[in-house]
């Protein structure tokens, strides 16, 4: 196959000079995620705040970012790839320093919520973004953007603990500011101009947003809180709002904030439905795992945390080989080998919780498990924008992104549900069965994601793709 081998090889500089930019800011909202969450201690103590309180720094920014997914697509179709992505930066940079500038933990949580607003749209556009750019090659490409964007956890702590030593909390938010900056500067550069020519003019559904975008903000909510006075309230309303919005949207079809009428593709839907097991299987595993550590191995949550980096590790390491793995086995082939791997990954949290503990298993098993998971994401997410039109990219990237969301919550929530329910059954007797029947829940859903990735085209070159990629005399224009 050397015409495909040389195929392969062939990737317009100019690709890499707008994914750059949108591996950047997925780097900065990963990195500035991760250095909040570990200092919240720290807000406040400075602030003279209680941790419940300050906690909003977190959920504040979390949920104002599910608010505003909804309306990337309009928002691109109105407005342009390229503008709104500069304008979600420079907010995201100055209320970074607004944050910095905060004087009471009340400012500080307000600033935070202007700061989710605009990073609730840079994820979606990094996306679109990469999908416009690299066309074909978005296995390849994604495999190598997801690296920095898996080394913000990383590094984030280390940043984090560096600058509370040696300054003040206030750092916290100003390293985001030259890195802000840069981005601006490459992506002015770097971007290619937006088409004013195919600027959609669909009006705005305003019932749809507020259907929608309060039925996801309080499902994030509610699912988190179940344990929690009203939680369960707010997870039954959420769901009632959010059947509004699916009956409306329905009806109205392409006039509606979200056209369902994309998931009518099989491609499209399938990879969706991957995306949604894959990442509630992440989150699932990643509460599940640390409170086994905790509650029955009897770790403490500092050493459960840095026993977790394993998963990681083996995530960093598969990702710049699944470009190859995918050209070698396919779309379907790739992630079902994936999610194969990712299920004997987890098979033996079943041996660690109902016989035996043993460090060198638990490091290997978590490898194993990052590697499977992370063979399974981006060939699904490439098959389904390579099954739509390139008008409607917008509006696929917000369905996938809207999509993987909820599967955090949704599997984390049954996962924690299960467990709770199995620990007051068993509560003489010790928990560690009923660690043992959570896991194999977990296993279940695994085996689940490997009949969803059976579904899964074989190929790309299988899929029907009417446009794809930019226009090669806009890709010559920021060579």
């Amino acid at each position: 196959m050397p015409e495909d081998a040389d195929h392969f090889a062939r990737l317009n500089p100019g690709v890499w000079k707008a994914v750059s930019v949108a591996g950047l800011g997925s780097f900065l909202s990963q990195l500035d995620a991760t250095v909040v969450n570990v200092s919240l201690g720290s807000l406040a103590a400075e602030l003279h705040s209680s941790l419940q309180a300050i906690q909003w720094v977190t959920s504040g920014y979390l949920l104002a970012l599910a608010l505003m997914l909804p309306l990337n697509g309009w928002l691109v179709e109105r407005l342009g790839t390229k503008r709104l992505y500069l304008i979600c930066f420079s907010s995201f940079t100055l209320s970074s320093v607004l944050c910095a500038l905060s004087w009471s933990a009340d400012s500080l949580i307000g600033f935070r919520i202007l700061q989710g607003i605009s990073g609730g749209l840079m994820a979606p556009l990094t996306q679109l973004m990469i999908a416009r750019a690299a066309g074909k090659h978005m296995v390849r490409v994604m495999g190598y953007v997801a690296v920095p964007v898996l080394l913000g956890p990383i590094v984030g702590p280390v940043v984090a603990g560096a600058i509370l030593q040696h300054a003040s909390w206030r750092r916290l938010f100003l390293i985001n500011l030259p890195i802000g900056v840069l981005a601006i500067v490459l992506a002015s550069f770097f971007l290619p101009a937006d088409d004013n020519g195919t600027r959609s003019q669909r009006s705005f559904d305003l019932v749809g947003f507020l259907t929608l975008s309060p039925g996801l903000v309080l499902f994030l909510y509610g699912s988190d809180h179940m344990n929690k006075r009203g939680g369960l309230v707010l997870l039954l309303l959420s769901v009632v709002l959010l059947a509004t919005f699916f009956r409306k949207a329905l009806k109205d079809g392409p006039r509606a904030l979200i056209d369902l009428q994309i998931f009518r593709g099989e491609v499209f839907s399938a990879s969706a439905f991957t995306q949604f097991t894959v990442n509630g299987l992440s989150f699932a595993g990643q509460m599940l795992i640390p409170i086994y550590l905790i509650l029955d191995v009897g770790m403490s949550p500092s050493a459960a945390g840095w026993l977790m980096a394993p998963m990681g590790l083996g995530m960093v390491f598969t990702y710049p080989w699944v470009a190859r793995l995918t050209q070698r086995f396919g779309i379907r082939g790739t992630s079902l080998r994936g999610a194969l791997i990712a299920f004997l990954g987890t098979l033996p949290f079943l041996y660690l919780s109902a016989k035996h503990f043993s460090l060198g298993i638990l490091a290997a098993t978590l490898f194993v498990r990052g590697m499977g998971m992370s063979a399974v994401g981006i060939p699904s997410i490439s098959a389904a924008y390579a099954s739509v039109r390139k008008e409607e990219l917008p509006m696929a990237t917000t369905s996938l992104n809207i999509v993987q969301r909820l599967g955090g919550p949704t599997l984390t929530t049954v996962c924690a549900t299960f467990l709770g329910w199995r620990m007051a059954v068993v509560h003489s007797t010790g928990t560690s069965s009923a660690f043992t029947m959570s896991f194999a829940l977990l296993c279940g859903f695994h085996s689940v994601l490997i009949l969803v990735a059976r579904r899964l085209p074989l190929s790309l070159e299988s899929v029907e793709r009417p446009s794809l990629t930019i226009d090669a005399a806009r890709l010559e224009s920021i060579d």
